[in-house]
């Protein structure tokens, strides 16, 4: 099965973060500007929540708050579910069924590696399964070739 370590490899470990005095409206430009739905809230080198496009539409837009006004660290997610580089993509999957997350920082020694998204999960399962119909392929068409001989 396919770790962590594998998908951070492929994809590369740039993380966006933001600071939890930033203004939900700065978090909100720069998503816009890399095309991601989530940042790291990062206080220094310190990993302190998760900003998410589900924090802005449930903590933002629902209770009328205004994003120009509101710091990240009041509606931040704090309560965070992180893993490691040898967590296997299966983890990763049940952790975020489990939890309805879609985001998971990847963290070695208390310090960010990178974070997937359930995109990137999504991706690597579809790659391996491809990979497996390839191969399972190969040996049948072996097999027949074999026969005919």
């Amino acid at each position: 099965m396919t770790t962590v370590q594998r998908i951070i490899k492929r994809k590369g470990t740039d993380v966006w973060s933001t600071r939890p005095d930033a203004t939900v409206f700065e978090a909100l430009e720069l998503m816009a500007e890399k095309k991601i739905g989530a940042l790291l809230v990062m206080d220094d080198d310190r990993l302190v929540g998760l900003f998410s496009e589900r924090d802005y539409a449930r903590k933002i837009i629902l209770l009328r708050r205004r994003s120009q006004e509101t710091q990240v660290s009041e509606i931040m997610t704090d309560k965070l579910h992180t893993v490691s580089a040898d967590t296997t993509v299966s983890e990763c999957m049940n952790l975020m069924t489990k939890h309805h997350i879609r985001h998971l920082p990847v963290m070695e020694d208390e310090r960010v590696m990178g974070m997937l998204s359930i995109g990137d999960l999504v991706s690597s399962i579809i790659d391996e399964q491809q990979f497996t119909i390839q191969q399972l392929g190969s040996y049948i068409s072996g097999a027949y070739q074999a026969i005919d001989d």
